[in-house]
């Protein structure tokens, strides 16, 4: 077997012919991991194996152990492989990079988030380099933002600890109070939505529980819709009583409803989806906005239908912005986390009473939801025209007897999703010309989408609600209007025609 001495203490074994093969095996010395630069480990601990292999010594600050030869200064690699030397002199960038910082985990100053907003002007570029382009607190030459899996973060000494504590020394402390993987998320999640703040937490239903836990008192009073994801009706009907919180429960359109409920009760909050689940509803964010703000109320949207692509309910007057990350934010069917944004005054506040509380992100899948986003702007344009197409096509089907768009005329609040969205969304709710049995026959015959809950992915997936999500409840069926006959259908981002020739097979069972 030959080997390939890169430096004195580190040894790739190949295979054969001095190639660097999948089956490459790295010799560290025993003291291998005390002579990296202390701030290479900090923050270079899971940017990969490679990098760190390459990565430049340099001398340990006062207190660590130095090094022998040389007090540990960065040495030259001795390789006859370009690839190898190109890593190494790359990693030495990053490692001198991380030297020059007293900590490498500085907070971002305002002139780099202004820089990054001048240089990214649109929602294309805003999903792909947001949060990471510039000043991302990982000091690294890779592309992508690495995972950093660790549970707490370490002090030099206890008066750094103490300017960390007093506000003078930017760092993390413990896995549930930050990570910089969820920091770089969060980032590209505020710009996005146009959020002062936002922090990410581990499901789109805790994001709603933590944000309605830490913004409504003790005694105080919400309104909400009929036409909502119905885990958050069973959370605000069973468990915010427990806390002498009153609700006030309102249709979508029903301004004059809510104008009452502003009226008659010390209102904390108005918390409702735009679009709606699952008859896709849509909410004037502006004028709510104005009607809350008018009484001392605050407005929370749950946006996770639209996606910040389509709307920005924020720059529409509304205070917070929610949504669950698990559909479109990440957009593949593999990762589950939730997010608020919005003022830095309100999102500061879930935040306290998430670092008591939890439901933490785990780190892996603020990066699947990282890499997911970099494609949000594609796959969502790409879901509102063929989901458009779907509707108009399903609109002139005798075999549907009702279609739920917003973008289509025949949609209620048509006129308002004109103004305050960009796109109407992928997903598209109708009701087969059918009983409960044919509605089945349906959903029972398509081929292409997968029957599962859940949506806003690259997979198409079609569910039938009396079955999916209220199987438990005929009353609750007959209140909210959920027919035997609905069908919920979230557009990925396949063809059309093969959805739609799809779809046409599946009705003739109808």
């Amino acid at each position: 077997m030959a080997t390939v001495s890169l430096t004195p203490q580190v040894v790739f074994s190949t295979e054969s012919g001095g190639a660097l093969s999948s089956a490459t095996i790295l010799r560290f010395p025993p003291n291998f991991v005390r002579q990296l630069s202390t701030k290479a480990r900090r923050n270079c601990s899971n940017i990969g194996v490679a990098q760190i292999v390459a990565a430049a010594w340099s001398d340990c600050p006062a207190g660590r152990p130095k090094s022998g030869g040389g007090g540990g200064r960065a040495r030259g690699v001795a390789s006859s492989h370009a690839a190898a030397a190109s890593a190494a002199a790359a990693a030495a960038s990053a490692a001198a990079e991380v030297s020059a910082i007293p900590n490498a985990k500085v907070a971002q100053p305002s002139a780099v988030v202004q820089a990054e907003r001048n240089l990214l002007g649109s929602d294309a570029s805003l999903a792909v380099h947001a949060g990471e382009r510039l000043g991302r607190r990982i000091a690294t030459d890779a592309i992508t933002t690495p995972v950093v899996n660790t549970s707490a973060y370490w002090f030099n000494n206890s008066q750094e600890l103490i300017d960390f504590k007093e506000g003078r020394h930017a760092s993390f402390e413990y896995g549930r109070y930050g990570n910089p993987t969820t920091e770089a998320l969060e980032k590209k999640m505020s710009a996005l939505e146009k959020a002062e703040s936002t922090v990410f937490v581990a499901s789109g239903m805790y994001a709603a529980v933590a944000m309605l836990s830490a913004l409504v008192p003790a005694g105080g009073h919400i309104v909400t819709t009929t036409d909502c994801y119905r885990k958050t009706r069973i959370y605000m009907e069973n468990e915010l009583p427990k806390r002498g919180v009153s609700m006030t429960v309102i249709r979508p359109a029903d301004m004059d409803a809510l104008q009452n409920a502003l009226d008659n009760n010390n209102v904390s909050l108005f918390f409702t989806e735009t679009p709606t689940n699952p008859f896709l509803r849509c909410i004037d964010v502006e004028l709510v906005a104005n009607m809350c703000h008018s009484k001392g109320a605050l407005l929370c949207i749950d946006s996770t239908f639209a996606s910040p692509i389509n709307q920005k309910a924020l720059t529409l007057g509304a205070d917070l912005v929610i949504h669950s990350a698990t559909k479109y934010i990440a957009g593949h069917n593999d990762v589950i986390g939730g997010c608020v944004s919005g003022r830095d005054e309100l999102v500061s506040k879930v935040r306290i009473y998430h670092h008591v509380v939890g439901g933490v992100l785990n780190p892996n899948a603020a990066y699947l939801i990282l890499r997911g986003m970099k494609t949000l702007h594609l796959r969502v344009q790409c879901q509102n025209n063929t989901a458009l197409r779907m509707a108009q096509f399903l609109e002139e089907h005798p075999k549907i007897a009702r279609v739920y768009y917003p973008g289509l005329p025949s949609h209620p609040e048509h006129h308002i999703a004109k103004t305050q969205m960009t796109g109407f969304g992928g997903v598209v709710s109708f009701e087969v010309a059918g009983d409960f049995d044919g509605t089945r026959r349906f959903i029972d015959s398509v081929k292409i989408p997968y029957h599962a809950p859940s949506f806003g992915g690259c997979e198409s997936i079609i569910d039938q609600p009396a079955i999916m999500s209220y199987w438990d409840s005929k009353e609750q069926r007959d209140i909210y209007g959920i027919k035997d006959n609905l069908i919920r259908f979230s557009i990925g981002v396949e063809d059309f025609e093969d959805l739609k020739n799809d779809l046409v097979q599946a009705l003739e069972k109808v």
